[in-house]
């Protein structure tokens, strides 16, 4: 994946104001969760980037995705009973969550009508919202 110079820069000065240093590891980090769709935690990235034959410690994907989630280019997920799950936030449209708590499943949805709820109630009581996120935990219905 090829990411934008601005993104680059962006993440550059990320780093040094954290007093971190731009490697080629924490790009390999940026590139591998910018180029997925996916909900994944620290395991999975680490995977994923080994297999593409690129090595990086766990702790330096720590550190580099708790930058990443400081800085706005991805958001982390709580998804109960202390396990996090991490996506990307750059050029991805603000969305809900639904996560079934017997399969670990993450759905992403959209309603509108969410929104506008949230809105009125911020107004109503002299607000505006500056930020939203929003989780349903779920489990499959018995039949």
């Amino acid at each position: 994946m090829q990411i934008q110079p601005k993104i680059i820069k962006d993440f550059k000065k990320a780093l040094s104001s954290e007093g971190l240093r731009f490697t080629e590891q924490r790009l390999q980090v940026l590139e591998d969760i910018l180029s997925s769709d996916s909900h994944r935690d620290c395991n999975e990235i680490f995977q994923s980037i080994k297999i593409k034959g690129h090595q990086v410690s766990i702790p330096t994907i720590y550190r580099t995705l708790d930058v990443l989630v400081d800085y706005g280019f991805i958001r982390k997920l709580d998804i109960g009973d202390g396990a996090v799950k991490y996506e990307k936030k750059l050029g991805h449209p603000r969305h809900d969550h639904m996560i079934c708590i017997e399969s670990g499943k993450i759905i992403e949805f959209i309603d509108e009508r969410i929104e506008q709820v949230q809105d009125e109630i911020a107004s109503n009581n002299d607000y505006e919202i500056v930020g939203r996120v929003h989780q349903l935990f779920v489990k499959p219905k018995k039949k």
